[in-house]
């Protein structure tokens, strides 16, 4: 009997993989390009720079500092820069996430 659960689970599982890949794939495809290299570049582009932008931040507090710890404004402004380049570099891994699962166009 469990055998003939554990049959009936993974089909099920199966069964929902595949709804999910066609949702995904018809959702994607409607919102987004054909992925190239062409057009991937400037996001890659972007998040380094974004990535540039926070460290070169963190130098600058760290030059600074003269011993004291930095002020609010510049911890606020460290954390702006970190969170937006946190934002961009996830946005790239789930781009990555649905070019390796196969739910987006691939262009030349």
């Amino acid at each position: 009997m469990a055998e003939h659960d554990e049959i009936k689970s993974q089909h099920f599982l199966k069964e929902i993989e595949q709804a999910i890949q066609v949702a995904n794939r018809e959702i994607l495809n409607q919102r987004l390009p054909a992925i190239t290299r062409k057009n991937i570049m400037p996001l890659a582009i972007s998040v380094a720079r974004l990535r540039g932008q926070y460290l070169a931040e963190a130098f600058k507090v760290a030059e600074n500092d003269g011993g004291e710890p930095p002020s609010e404004e510049e911890i606020e402004t460290l954390k702006k820069n970190r969170e937006m380049y946190e934002e961009a570099r996830k946005a790239f891994e789930s781009l990555i996430h649905v070019i390796e699962r196969g739910y987006v166009e691939l262009g030349d």
